[in-house]
């Protein structure tokens, strides 16, 4: 039999190889927090405007952490709270 010759891995593929395993590193804030659960609510709006920016977009679940089950229920109480005009649809203007 022959032997393999075991090739020298670059340093960054050894870098992207570790990065793979470990995840994003989010949890959502909800998942089996039920006081936190009952704060999704569009009465609620200092607490949904932890989910805008500053543009008054809603901020998506891959930069917030949220699941997406929680990203759904936050996203609707967001809109309805527009509606109510508890939450403004755009930034503040200076």
């Amino acid at each position: 039999m022959t032997k393999k010759i075991k090739l020298k891995i670059s340093a960054r593929l050894a870098k992207k190889r570790s990065r793979r395993g470990a995840g994003s590193g989010k949890q959502c804030r909800f998942k089996g927090n039920e006081e936190q659960i009952r704060n999704i609510d569009y009465k609620n709006s200092t607490f949904l405007r932890s989910f805008l920016t500053e543009r008054g977009k809603i901020l998506p679940s891959r930069i917030s952490g949220t699941s997406c089950r929680y990203q759904r229920r936050l996203a609707k109480e967001i809109r309805k709270a527009r509606t109510m005009a508890l939450l403004p649809y755009s930034g503040q203007f200076y």
